[in-house]
This record gives C-alpha cells, sequence and structure tokens, in this order.
C-alpha cells in the first residue's frame, strides 16, 4: 500500500487541506459572535460553507474525468485557504458569508478527488486501511489545528489564524503537484435497467442511501458541536471556556481518528464493511444525549470530555464504514460519483448540523439544539437497522425491497405469535 507511487503525497496534501478547514471551522462562527453577530449568522457561515461544497460536489465527477485529479485537487486547496485572508477585513454578514461561499468550492472539490484518488491509488485488498489511514491523516491534523486556531484567536486575534490557513492551504496545493496525473475511469452509459444475463440493475440511489443517511445524520450533530458547543462552554466558563472548547473538539477528532482506523482494519480483515456501523451509532446517539444532558446542568463539567470522546468514537466509524458500503456498493468505474455522494451527504450533513440548528439554539438553547440532534441520529440508526435485517432475509438479490418489506411483517407476526414462519413455495 506505502508503495502505492503518489500515496504518501496524497496523504500529506489531504492532512494540510483538512488541517486548514479544520483551523477555520469553530473560528469563523466565533468570530462572528464575538463581534456582535446573531446565533443564526454564525451557524449561516458554515451553512454556506457546506452548501456550495454540496454544489461543488454534484460537479466534480466530470471536472476530474475531464482535467484529472491532480489539477483539480491544486485549484481546490488555493479555494480552500486563500480566500480566507477576506476575513481580516470584515465579519458582517455579507463579506463573510462571500468568503465562506468561495472557500466552500474549493472544499467540495477537494473532498470529492481526495476520496476517489485514494481509491484509484491503492489495490482493492487495501481498500479499507487505505481509506483509514486517510481518516488518520485528516483526524490528526484536526487535533491539532483545530484547537491550535481557537487558542490563538482567544491570545492573539484572528488574523494570524487567517494568513497561517492561507499559508497551510499552499502547502497542500504544493504537495498535490507530487500526485501522479491520474484520470477516473471513463463512465459508463448503459441507459438499460438490466444486465446481459437479465439480471434488475437497482438505481444508484437506493444502492447508497442508507449509508448516506447514516453519515448525513451523524454530520449533522458534529455540526452542532463545532460551531456550538466552543461558544456554549466560553458562556458557562468565561476564563477558560475557548480553551475548553478547543480541547472538546481536538478530543472529537483524536477518538474519531482512532476508531476509523479500527473500522478500516475490521472491514479488511472482514471483507465486507458494515460490521462496525450500528455500535458505531449507538455511540454517537449516547454521545450527544450525554452532551445535551451535562450541558443542561445535570451532570458536572467533566463528562464533556466523555459526552465527546464517545460521540467521536461513533462517528470516526460511521466515516470509514459508510465510505467503504458505497464503494463496495457501486462498481468502481463510478468511484468518482460514490465519492462524489459520500462527501455531499458528510458535508450537507455538517451544514444543517450548523444552519439548522442554529435557529433551534436561537429558539431553545444549545440544550434544545443537542437534544434535536439525538432525535435525529436516533431515526437514521433505526434505518439501517431494518436496512440490516433487510439485507439479511433478502429473498432476491436484486432490488427487491417489497417481498422483503412484507417479509419482515411477517417476522413481526411471528414473533408476537400469530403467524407461522416463512413458507417456501412449492414449484
Amino acid at each position: 500500500m506505502w508503495q502505492a507511487p503518489g500515496f504518501l503525497a496524497a496523504l500529506i496534501a489531504i492532512a494540510s487541506a483538512f488541517g486548514g478547514w479544520a483551523m477555520l471551522l469553530p473560528v469563523v462562527p466565533y468570530a462572528v459572535l464575538r463581534d456582535g453577530g446573531s446565533a443564526s449568522l454564525a451557524g449561516a457561515t458554515t451553512g454556506v460553507f457546506m452548501g456550495f461544497t454540496v454544489c461543488t460536489q454534484m460537479l466534480t465527477p466530470k471536472l476530474t474525468r475531464r482535467f484529472g485529479y491532480t489539477p483539480v485537487l491544486v485549484v481546490a486547496a488555493f479555494l480552500l485557504g486563500v480566500p480566507a485572508l477576506g476575513h481580516i477585513a470584515s465579519v458582517k454578514a455579507i463579506p463573510v458569508l462571500t468568503v465562506c461561499a468561495i472557500r466552500g468550492i474549493g472544499f467540495g472539490a477537494l473532498c470529492v478527488a481526495e476520496s476517489a484518488l485514494i481509491a484509484e491509488l491503492v489495490p482493492v485488498r487495501f481498500l479499507g486501511k487505505a481509506t483509514a489511514l486517510l481518516g488518520v491523516s485528516v483526524g490528526l491534523s484536526q487535533c491539532i489545528l483545530l484547537p491550535a486556531g481557537l487558542t490563538v484567536t482567544e491570545a492573539i486575534g484572528t488574523t494570524p489564524v487567517y494568513i497561517a490557513t492561507a499559508l497551510i492551504s499552499l502547502t497542500s496545493a504544493f504537495m498535490c503537484l507530487r500526485i501522479p496525473r491520474l484520470r477516473p475511469q471513463p463512465a459508463t452509459h448503459n441507459k438499460s435497467r438490466f444486465t446481459e444475463d437479465g439480471r434488475y440493475i437497482a438505481p444508484v440511489w437506493k444502492l447508497v442511501l442508507v449509508p448516506a443517511l447514516c453519515i448525513c445524520t451523524a454530520a449533522i450533530a458534529y455540526g452542532a458541536i463545532s460551531s456550538f458547543l466552543p461558544n456554549a462552554v466560553k458562556e458557562s466558563m468565561p476564563e477558560h471556556g475557548a480553551l475548553i472548547g478547543g480541547a472538546l473538539l481536538a478530543a472529537v477528532g483524536f477518538a474519531q481518528m482512532i476508531s476509523r482506523y479500527f473500522a478500516g482494519v475490521v472491514a479488511d480483515k472482514r471483507g465486507v464493511p458494515g460490521t462496525t456501523m450500528i455500535p458505531a451509532q449507538f455511540l454517537v446517539l449516547i454521545g450527544v444525549v450525554v452532551l445535551a444532558v451535562t450541558l443542561s446542568g445535570a451532570l458536572p463539567r467533566p463528562w464533556l470530555f466523555v459526552s465527546v470522546l464517545v460521540y467521536g468514537l461513533g462517528y470516526g466509524a460511521i466515516q470509514n464504514e459508510s465510505m467503504l458500503d458505497m464503494f463496495t456498493r457501486l462498481p468502481r468505474s463510478k468511484l468518482s460519483e460514490a465519492s462524489a455522494l459520500w462527501n455531499m451527504s458528510f458535508d450537507s450533513g455538517t451544514g444543517l448540523g450548523s444552519l439548522l440548528l442554529g435557529f433551534v439554539v436561537a429558539s431553545a438553547g444549545y440544550v434544545g439544539a443537542f437534544s434535536t440532534a439525538a432525535v435525529i441520529v436516533s431515526v437514521a440508526l433505526t434505518l439501517r437497522i431494518v436496512d440490516t435485517v433487510m439485507g439479511n432475509h433478502r429473498i432476491v438479490e436484486y432490488d427487491n425491497t417489497v417481498a422483503t418489506v412484507r417479509q419482515l411483517a411477517r417476522v413481526g407476526k411471528r414473533v408476537a405469535g400469530r403467524a407461522p414462519v416463512f413458507r417456501r413455495r412449492r414449484k
């Protein structure tokens, strides 16, 4: 795996770019609030950023097929970091949202291109570990630079943070030039809904819906944590709140880095993804619930660290499992599309968590926002359990949702003692 040309350079480039993103993730909302802006505007900074990210991700597979991975990555790294210098001028509504939109374009292209590139660089048998190492490199940069941004902001202001972000993005762009110039495999244009041997081909959205919802809902909780937890801690502990808030976000990054690698190793060992998905979703749910309870005052403040560590362990595993699940469910010619769909789910969740839960913060406070996030995560957990049961009791291999739902209904009646077990039809 390490001998794959460009793999190490790709990890360094991606880690640098994500480090610049992580450095500003809590700083921009924090700067808006400190400048007198509303919680809704603070949440909108991340929401607009992620909105433009998702829109760009829709187009990135076409861009990578036309220009290749390397040019797209270089431009994306530049757009992600250098425009952050515009925040030095103002963090009022129009200027701050404009800069966030431009940076979101760069982030969107970067996310899709880097995930698909890793899948192109390494052999399939190492894909689980490769994506796990990608998560480790990203998580390590977040552990260092995310709290560093808040710490520097609290100590000497935001200007040095914006300058550092621009320099980090230029470093990422330089490392991208050392990656081999690869292009995705040509897209297949089979308009038929059946294979050559007559089997039905399920639509792409049906294949990726459940893993997409799993990562999206977990990211919604992360959007709320990254945007509002530092300020919530700051309000309750004015003296050291910013430092503690940064440490909490670093704890999330550290925990998800460990669990993402563990999930990748398990997936490679078993040969299929999904083993740790449901336990990871339970961890995310428990972490968010404990966080809400702690912010309400029902638990002592040290439980904040327990909650974010538990959440981070679940969040990291969900990231790796959902990505591998999409890569497995779609053909190799659609690696770029799988990467785009995963990143769109991830980033739209982060944006929704920041934007929509920002309105919840304005009306119901931080406890209400994190309680809402817990409910959303529980819905995705239920869907994943149902999907797992459907997969274990599938009647035919392709697109048999209706028959499987009927089968599940019979399972329920069987458990209640009102119906016999499934009966095979005699030919």
